[in-house]
């Protein structure tokens, strides 16, 4: 790679110590432009996980600069296959810690420039009980207009709720939140009886977007709960569905994450035991608490059919059938996204490397180093153009090979609420 360092005099671009412009594109008086690149995407996130304030866009260089203007560091390279390339990064003058991590971020990408073959686990991204949330928040959007607000995060992916923000959608965490009589959508994630009191209580106009394999846990909670079951509940602490769940029958249920908290379990009636699931587990590890459920409790009860969903199983076994063949498996999600955080956990196991990620700008380059053969898929409640644009990153660093392998074809389809379809 093909480094420089310019003194430009650039137009409207005043920079602080800590501060880096990355470029677009460049015009100057000789003229150069050059297309935003994938690449570009991939020096906007590592400055920032640096800790550098990173700002983006065209620049224009209007000629020769003195010490007191800004600083243009490119980099020219052509990697294999990708077609040639130029970076910009703009840093403040005098900077030289920006400027180094600049050279640094050049150095890695630099590293990174191979062909690669891109292994596209299918199913991924958006299952049915997502695009049903996601759907009810936009027609709700487009029938009563703005604010229409939400409780959590109608899915758990940042980029879904940032665009659903921008349309007029307000996330609250408390109802209080929530102006009297104002209209309010439950998230994908369920509530518990609580909060439908509470809701009522405030008079707001509430619709109900809980993904509906979901309600079915619910419903057997209270049904395992009116038998007069201890009902266990495999599931992460902390989480949505979990506390919505667990609200169906408080003084009935209890919480497991482990096969030690099994062991440690006391019931009243050891012949009235039932379990139910998280529906966003990873399903070798729930088999194994189940196991260890059964073997104490022999009368233990299961739910009429599965609890974890055929989303979270599909995308499972769609990543057993890339990842081994991987040399690193990129996951599309936000973090609080279960689903997602078990793909990754999945991968580990397998003995794959595997990095979660919001979106490209996120993908860490010295993981590409040594990566011929990059696995990827997306949780349940990651966008699919958001895996799109990680295949365009990596066609930046040389030529990519996409392969496609499809573990089931997918069709569930779940109808919206009646208040939702009538309008």
């Amino acid at each position: 790679m093909q480094t420089e360092t310019l003194a430009v005099r650039c137009v409207d671009l005043p920079l602080a110590s800590g501060e880096v412009m990355v470029a677009d594109g460049i015009e100057g008086e000789d003229p150069q432009v050059f297309p935003r690149s994938g690449t570009s995407l991939l020096l906007r996130g590592e400055l920032r996980r640096r800790g550098f304030h990173v700002r983006s866009g065209p620049l224009r260089a209007t000629g020769t600069a003195t010490s007191g203007d800004p600083v243009l560091h490119l980099a020219r390279c052509t990697p294999p296959g990708a077609g040639k390339q130029v970076l910009g990064a703009v840093t403040a003058p005098g900077d030289e810690t920006a400027a180094a991590a600049v050279r640094d971020v050049f150095g890695q990408l630099e590293a990174a420039f191979r062909p690669r073959t891109v292994l596209l686990a299918s199913p991924r991204s958006f299952c049915a009980g997502v695009d049903r949330a996601i759907e009810i928040v936009e027609r709700v959007l487009a029938d009563r207009g703005s604010p229409v607000y939400v409780r959590k995060q109608i899915v758990h992916n940042i980029h879904v709720v940032r665009s659903l923000e921008r349309r007029g959608a307000v996330f609250v965490d408390d109802l209080d939140e929530v102006p009297a009589g104002a209209t309010l959508v439950f998230s994908a994630h369920g509530v518990s009886p609580e909060v439908r009191e509470h809701a009522d209580a405030r008079r707001l106009d509430v619709i109900d977007a809980t993904c509906p394999l979901v309600t079915k846990v619910h419903a057997e909670a209270r049904r395992f709960a009116q038998h007069g079951d201890t009902v266990v509940f495999i599931g992460h602490a902390g989480h949505e569905e979990t506390e919505g769940t667990l609200g169906e029958a408080p003084d009935n249920m209890v919480l497991v994450e482990s096969v030690a908290d099994v062991e440690a379990l006391r019931v009243p009636d050891p012949d009235r035991v039932s379990y139910l699931t998280q529906t966003t587990l990873a399903v070798d590890e729930t088999a194994g608490i189940v196991a260890a459920l059964t073997e104490r409790f022999p009368a233990l009860r299961a739910p009429r059919s599965e609890d974890i969903c055929y989303a979270t199983t599909n995308r499972q076994e769609a990543l057993r059938a890339v990842a081994a063949d991987s040399d690193l498996v990129l996951v599309v999600g936000s973090v609080n996204s279960s689903n997602s955080q078990r793909l990754v956990e999945l991968s580990t196991r397998q003995g794959i490397s595997a990095q979660l990620i919001d979106d490209a700008s996120e993908i860490d380059p010295a993981h590409l180093r040594e990566a011929a053969v990059v696995g990827l898929t997306a949780g349940a409640s990651a966008p699919p153009e958001l895996v799109e644009e990680v295949v365009d990153v990596l066609a930046g660093l040389g030529a990519v090979t996409v392969k496609e392998r499809e573990v089931i074809q997918e069709n569930v389809h779940f109808a919206l609420p009646r208040a939702v379809r009538a309008r």
